[in-house]
Protein backbone atom coordinates (compact mmCIF):
# COMPACT_ATOMS: atom_id res chain seq x y z
CA UNK A 1 0.00 0.00 0.00
CA UNK A 2 1.23 3.51 -0.83
CA UNK A 3 2.51 5.79 1.91
CA UNK A 4 -0.08 8.41 2.90
CA UNK A 5 1.06 11.95 3.64
CA UNK A 6 -1.14 14.75 4.97
CA UNK A 7 0.19 17.91 3.35
CA UNK A 8 -1.12 21.35 4.33
CA UNK A 9 -0.13 24.96 4.92
CA UNK A 10 -0.81 26.62 8.24
CA UNK A 11 -0.04 29.65 10.38
CA UNK A 12 2.34 29.46 13.30
CA UNK A 13 -0.66 29.28 15.64
CA UNK A 14 -2.17 26.28 13.83
CA UNK A 15 -4.78 27.81 11.50
CA UNK A 16 -5.19 26.53 7.92
CA UNK A 17 -7.49 29.43 7.00
CA UNK A 18 -8.01 32.91 8.29
CA UNK A 19 -11.32 34.02 9.84
CA UNK A 20 -14.54 35.09 8.07
CA UNK A 21 -14.74 32.35 5.45
CA UNK A 22 -18.29 33.47 4.66
CA UNK A 23 -17.02 36.85 3.41
CA UNK A 24 -13.58 35.66 2.17
CA UNK A 25 -14.05 32.20 0.60
CA UNK A 26 -11.05 29.93 0.20
CA UNK A 27 -8.39 30.83 2.73
CA UNK A 28 -10.40 33.38 4.75
CA UNK A 29 -9.50 36.92 5.71
CA UNK A 30 -5.70 37.29 5.61
CA UNK A 31 -5.25 33.57 4.98
CA UNK A 32 -3.49 33.98 1.62
CA UNK A 33 -0.22 34.55 3.47
CA UNK A 34 -0.06 30.88 4.49
CA UNK A 35 0.17 29.94 0.80
CA UNK A 36 2.88 32.49 -0.16
CA UNK A 37 5.52 29.74 -0.20
CA UNK A 38 3.78 28.06 -3.17
CA UNK A 39 5.54 30.47 -5.54
CA UNK A 40 8.93 29.13 -4.43
CA UNK A 41 9.78 26.37 -6.90
CA UNK A 42 12.20 24.50 -4.62
CA UNK A 43 9.67 24.42 -1.80
CA UNK A 44 6.95 23.25 -4.19
CA UNK A 45 9.13 20.38 -5.36
CA UNK A 46 9.61 19.26 -1.79
CA UNK A 47 5.92 19.68 -1.03
CA UNK A 48 4.53 17.80 -3.99
CA UNK A 49 7.59 16.15 -5.48
CA UNK A 50 6.59 17.14 -8.99
CA UNK A 51 10.18 17.15 -10.30
CA UNK A 52 11.08 14.08 -8.27
CA UNK A 53 7.74 12.46 -9.22
CA UNK A 54 7.05 11.21 -5.69
CA UNK A 55 3.31 11.89 -5.62
CA UNK A 56 1.03 9.34 -7.22
CA UNK A 57 -2.40 10.65 -6.25
CA UNK A 58 -4.15 13.37 -4.26
CA UNK A 59 -7.08 13.40 -1.83
CA UNK A 60 -9.00 16.58 -1.10
CA UNK A 61 -12.41 17.75 0.06
CA UNK A 62 -15.39 18.81 -2.04
CA UNK A 63 -15.15 22.30 -0.55
CA UNK A 64 -11.53 22.65 -1.67
CA UNK A 65 -12.46 21.27 -5.11
CA UNK A 66 -15.36 23.71 -5.47
CA UNK A 67 -13.51 26.79 -4.18
CA UNK A 68 -10.06 26.40 -5.70
CA UNK A 69 -9.61 28.09 -9.04
CA UNK A 70 -6.47 25.99 -9.62
CA UNK A 71 -8.59 22.96 -10.42
CA UNK A 72 -9.86 24.79 -13.49
CA UNK A 73 -6.53 24.75 -15.33
CA UNK A 74 -6.60 22.89 -18.61
CA UNK A 75 -4.35 20.00 -17.54
CA UNK A 76 -5.97 19.61 -14.13
CA UNK A 77 -3.64 19.33 -11.17
CA UNK A 78 -0.12 18.00 -11.73
CA UNK A 79 -1.57 15.34 -14.04
CA UNK A 80 -2.39 13.14 -11.04
CA UNK A 81 -5.58 11.30 -10.13
CA UNK A 82 -7.51 13.32 -7.54
CA UNK A 83 -10.02 11.76 -5.13
CA UNK A 84 -12.57 14.23 -3.79
CA UNK A 85 -14.24 13.22 -0.51
CA UNK A 86 -17.86 14.39 -0.57
CA UNK A 87 -21.39 13.61 0.57
CA UNK A 88 -22.78 14.70 -2.82
CA UNK A 89 -22.41 12.22 -5.69
CA UNK A 90 -20.83 13.60 -8.83
CA UNK A 91 -19.73 12.13 -12.14
CA UNK A 92 -16.01 11.71 -12.76
CA UNK A 93 -14.42 14.87 -14.18
CA UNK A 94 -11.46 14.70 -16.57
CA UNK A 95 -9.28 17.75 -17.21
CA UNK A 96 -6.32 17.04 -19.41
CA UNK A 97 -4.39 14.22 -17.76
CA UNK A 98 -6.15 14.64 -14.39
CA UNK A 99 -9.14 12.55 -13.35
CA UNK A 100 -11.28 13.77 -10.44
CA UNK A 101 -13.13 10.89 -8.77
CA UNK A 102 -15.79 11.82 -6.21
CA UNK A 103 -15.82 9.43 -3.23
CA UNK A 104 -19.00 9.36 -1.12
CA UNK A 105 -18.06 6.40 1.13
CA UNK A 106 -15.69 8.33 3.44
CA UNK A 107 -11.99 8.90 3.97
CA UNK A 108 -11.09 5.21 4.33
CA UNK A 109 -12.51 4.40 0.91
CA UNK A 110 -10.83 7.46 -0.64
CA UNK A 111 -7.44 6.40 0.75
CA UNK A 112 -8.00 2.87 -0.53
CA UNK A 113 -8.69 4.12 -4.05
CA UNK A 114 -5.91 6.72 -3.97
CA UNK A 115 -3.39 4.10 -2.78
CA UNK A 116 -4.21 1.82 -5.70
CA UNK A 117 -3.85 4.75 -8.12
CA UNK A 118 -0.56 5.89 -6.52
CA UNK A 119 1.11 2.50 -6.74
CA UNK A 120 4.53 2.84 -5.08
CA UNK A 121 4.30 6.66 -4.94
CA UNK A 122 2.86 8.88 -2.19
CA UNK A 123 -0.79 9.65 -1.60
CA UNK A 124 -1.06 13.36 -0.69
CA UNK A 125 -4.01 14.40 1.45
CA UNK A 126 -4.26 18.13 0.79
CA UNK A 127 -7.18 19.07 2.94
CA UNK A 128 -9.06 20.81 4.04
CA UNK A 129 -8.64 20.44 7.75
CA UNK A 130 -11.63 18.14 8.18
CA UNK A 131 -10.31 15.59 5.66
CA UNK A 132 -6.91 15.53 7.36
CA UNK A 133 -8.54 15.25 10.80
CA UNK A 134 -10.62 12.29 9.61
CA UNK A 135 -7.58 10.52 8.16
CA UNK A 136 -5.52 11.12 11.31
CA UNK A 137 -8.35 9.93 13.58
CA UNK A 138 -8.67 6.75 11.49
CA UNK A 139 -4.92 6.10 11.84
CA UNK A 140 -4.42 6.18 8.06
CA UNK A 141 -1.66 8.81 7.80
CA UNK A 142 2.02 7.80 7.68
CA UNK A 143 3.53 11.28 7.47
CA UNK A 144 2.47 14.81 8.28
CA UNK A 145 4.01 17.54 6.10
CA UNK A 146 3.26 21.02 7.43
CA UNK A 147 4.16 24.25 5.65
CA UNK A 148 4.26 26.72 8.54
CA UNK A 149 4.00 30.37 7.52
CA UNK A 150 5.60 33.00 9.77
CA UNK A 151 2.29 34.60 10.73
CA UNK A 152 -0.13 34.41 13.65
CA UNK A 153 -3.69 34.58 12.34
CA UNK A 154 -5.42 34.42 15.73
CA UNK A 155 -8.53 32.71 14.39
CA UNK A 156 -9.89 30.75 11.46
CA UNK A 157 -9.95 27.00 10.86
CA UNK A 158 -7.66 25.09 13.21
CA UNK A 159 -5.94 22.01 11.84
CA UNK A 160 -6.14 20.05 15.08
CA UNK A 161 -9.33 21.55 16.54
CA UNK A 162 -11.48 18.41 16.42
CA UNK A 163 -8.77 15.81 16.69
CA UNK A 164 -8.55 13.88 19.96
CA UNK A 165 -4.85 12.90 19.70
CA UNK A 166 -2.28 12.35 21.01
CA UNK A 167 -0.11 11.44 18.06
CA UNK A 168 3.56 10.67 18.52
CA UNK A 169 5.72 12.19 15.81
CA UNK A 170 9.33 11.83 14.71
CA UNK A 171 10.90 14.71 12.79
CA UNK A 172 11.97 13.49 9.35
CA UNK A 173 12.86 16.69 7.49
CA UNK A 174 13.02 20.46 7.94
CA UNK A 175 13.23 22.74 4.92
CA UNK A 176 13.64 26.49 5.31
CA UNK A 177 12.27 28.84 2.69
CA UNK A 178 11.50 32.53 2.54
CA UNK A 179 7.77 32.22 3.24
CA UNK A 180 7.53 29.07 5.36
CA UNK A 181 9.29 26.40 7.33
CA UNK A 182 8.42 23.00 5.91
CA UNK A 183 8.24 20.29 8.56
CA UNK A 184 7.86 16.62 7.69
CA UNK A 185 7.04 14.22 10.53
CA UNK A 186 6.65 10.46 10.57
CA UNK A 187 3.68 9.27 12.61
CA UNK A 188 4.82 6.67 15.12
CA UNK A 189 1.53 5.40 16.55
Amino acid sequence: MAKVEANISMSLDGYVTGPNLDRYPGLGEGGDVIQAWVEESRAMDFAFGEERQIAGSIITSRKVYDETAGWAVEDGFYRLPVFVVTHRPHDVVVKGETTFTFVTEGIEHAIEQASVAAGDKLVHIMGGASIIQQALAAGLVDELFLHVAPVILGSGTQLFERFGGPIQLERAEVIESRHATHLRYRILN
